[in-house]
């Protein structure tokens, strides 16, 4: 698996020749959007931050859509999606949080999570995540601290911030210095197997957005 960052929430997931783009910036955002084909594309909200499944469309290839709670299996991909709440942009939303299961691998995206309680249903499904991306700082998102407790209350083996553009420097120091984790350099992309995961135990990996 190969995940490459494109700013704000927005996560490119590629295993073999199977693509998935989690939370897309739309044209219509003030962040600048990146653009690739993709199978399948996982809206958590639907604002202009999140929801720019336009972007992930090429040629003759459009994704299958997937934009709130349920249960999916798209090309071999088994996709869980658990409502909470976000107040993104001072609104009040439902957001899903997905997890995503392929290749023997849990993948969590948080989406633009508010709140620090979730329900019993979705605690217990977020058992044994591998990889979780986390979104901190921003607009009605989890605060640095908020996000750090979370990631520890799931307990994920790899953990990745998202969405610290607004004062970047800042959010991603504190939520650095919650973790304990202070030298943790950038990586412009992550690949990831299997066997990768093991020993590890809450292990923050900082990416760098591709988009400049």
């Amino acid at each position: 698996m190969i995940i490459t960052y494109y700013g704000a929430g927005f996560v490119k997931l590629q295993f073999g020749d199977v693509v998935v783009g989690m939370n897309p910036i739309s044209k219509e955002s003030k962040y600048k959007s990146g653009r690739f084909a993709s199978d399948v594309a996982l809206v958590s909200i639907n604002d202009k931050d999140f929801s720019g499944t336009e972007t992930l469309s090429f040629g003759e290839k459009s994704p299958f859509i997937v934009n709130g709670p349920g249960e999916y299996e798209i090309n071999g991909i088994t996709i869980g999606g658990f409502p909470s709440k976000s107040l993104y942009g001072e609104k009040e939303w439902i957001n899903t949080i997905y997890l995503v299961s392929l290749e023997e691998m849990r993948i969590c995206h948080l989406g633009a999570l508010s709140d620090t309680t979730l329900d019993s249903s979705a605690k217990e499904r977020l058992d044994d995540v591998d990889v979780l991306f986390v979104t901190i700082g921003g607009s009605g998102l989890l605060t640095p601290a908020q996000a750090y407790k979370m990631c520890v209350d799931i307990g994920p083996k790899i953990i990745i911030p998202l969405f610290f553009d607004e004062d970047k420097e800042k959010n991603l120091k504190a939520f650095l210095k919650e973790a304990g984790s202070d030298d943790v350099k950038p990586v412009e992309k992550l690949t990831l197997k299997k066997k990768d995961l093991e020993n590890k135990d809450g292990e923050i990996i900082v990416l760098s957005s591709v988009i400049s």
